[in-house]
């Protein structure tokens, strides 16, 4: 049996990820994660995965199986959009990025690594997931963290242009605000909907950052939010889709706003909308987005036609399935 590595597959989308994997029973599933003291190792509670890689093991892991591997879903990596430590960040997100490409392509080994769509920084040239050189050079990221994913995409497009040997698969996924099951331990990283909702789940009031912008009224800042499940979906889609490559946006392709998924969220849970606006941190005033939708034309014209979950379909099945429960893990 063939084997798929998940790169963070003890995380959110990871693990949502290798517990469908799991389920198809297809391949042997090997994660490579660091778990620390606290209860990510929850994630992964209820799926036995075949190996657990640390990841300073991870090169010599390959090293010795390298011939029973298919796929590499490099989805491990520093997210979080406020850390500071830079090189810290370089080092995770950039520098292994692209040590596991250069392995990929010598072994010829498929590869789907985690983009994100803080390489658009404020949206000033729109969505596009235009893999263009020319295109990808004027993007300007807001955090080191959209930086470093940036500088990754470029070096796969330049790498493309060169026409140097590259993996038989290699798909760059732009996400856009992902929500779901399994997102708990990343604490301030957590998807907008899973932070406000236990304080409407508790009967209380809903904080959302008052707008510094005059286009956009208090609570009518857009996110592109897409469902942890949807993301699978297309994950898995690419793993029976060898012949599409390149560099796709993965949202739903339409914003919603934050009032929007307030409102959904005291509809799941039956109680009346209460939202108080309150100021936004001075440290984000500068560096805030206010509107993300990703343009989904692209993956749509590759061959992906399943329907994305809508919104209010979407937290209704995480806040009931999952938040409410004892048990809210997957």
């Amino acid at each position: 049996m063939k084997t798929i590595l998940v790169t963070g597959g003890g995380g959110f989308i990871g693990s949502n990820l290798v517990s469908q994997l799991l389920l198809r029973g297809t391949h042997d599933i090997v994660v490579c994660d660091n778990f620390g003291v606290g209860d990510k190792w929850r994630n992964l509670g209820k799926h036995f995965v075949s190996e657990f890689v640390a990841p300073e093991a991870l090169f010599d892991w390959l090293a010795v199986n390298h011939s029973r591997l298919e796929m590499i879903y490099h989805l491990g990596s520093i997210s979080s959009t406020t850390e500071s430590a830079v090189d810290n960040i370089l080092e995770n997100n950039f520098t292994l990025s692209l040590k596991l490409w250069r392995w990929c392509a010598q072994h010829q080994v498929r590869m789907v690594y985690a983009s994100a769509a803080a390489t658009y920084g404020a949206g000033l040239y729109g969505f596009d997931d235009n893999a263009d050189l020319v295109y990808l050079n004027k993007l300007r990221p807001l955090n080191a963290y959209g930086w470093s994913k940036h500088m990754f995409d470029v070096h796969v497009a330049t790498m493309e242009s060169r026409k140097e040997e590259v993996p038989p698969q290699c798909v760059g996924l732009k996400f856009f605000n992902t929500y779901g099951p399994n997102e708990y331990h990343k604490g301030e990283q957590q998807s907008v909907i899973s932070k406000i909702a236990p304080h409407a789940i508790q009967g209380g009031t809903v904080n959302l950052f008052r707008s510094y912008n005059p286009d956009y009224p208090d609570g009518a800042q857009r996110r592109d939010v897409i469902y942890v499940k949807d993301v699978v979906r297309v994950l898995l889609w690419l793993l029976d889709t060898p012949s599409v490559k390149g560099l796709f946006n993965l949202g739903t392709g339409s914003g919603v706003t934050f009032n929007d998924m307030a409102r959904a969220i005291f509809a799941a849970t039956g109680r009346e909308v209460r939202i108080r606006y309150i100021d936004m941190p001075e440290t984000l005033v500068h560096k805030y987005q206010y509107i993300t939708e990703a343009k989904m034309d692209k993956l749509r014209a590759a061959g992906y036609s399943q329907p994305f979950t809508s919104l209010e379909a979407g937290v209704a099945d995480y806040v009931q399935n999952y938040l409410l429960r004892d048990d809210p893990y997957l």
